[in-house]
């Protein structure tokens, strides 16, 4: 008898979103607290903004959307395309892709 995963929807795609923020927000934080006196402390990148910065990476083309080739890049995506394409079209726009972090 083979083991059935569990699947929580959504979860891979808020944990690396998570481990993104994190990574980036802890990186600023090391660098804020090695600059000196005279510099003015780092600031936080939002989140919105590295999620359009990885969307646009994995954008080759530069359509504006993401196909199932593009998607590759991001593992969990990939495997929820079906999921995220919610008009069907084969592509991910921004709007899909910002909804499916979301949810």
């Amino acid at each position: 008898m083979t083991p059935t995963p569990h699947f929580i929807p959504n979860f891979e795609v808020r944990s690396v979103l998570l481990l993104a923020a994190l990574t980036v927000g802890t990186a600023l934080v090391s660098q804020a607290q090695t600059a000196g006196a005279d510099h003015p402390p780092a600031r936080a990148i939002p989140v919105a903004q590295e999620v359009e910065a990885a969307f646009q990476r994995a954008d080759v083309n530069k359509d504006g959307r993401l196909s199932r080739q593009e998607a590759a890049r991001f593992p969990v995506i990939e495997q929820n395309f079906d999921q995220i394409d919610t008009d069907r079209d084969q592509l991910i726009s921004p709007a899909e892709f910002q909804a499916a972090l979301k949810t």
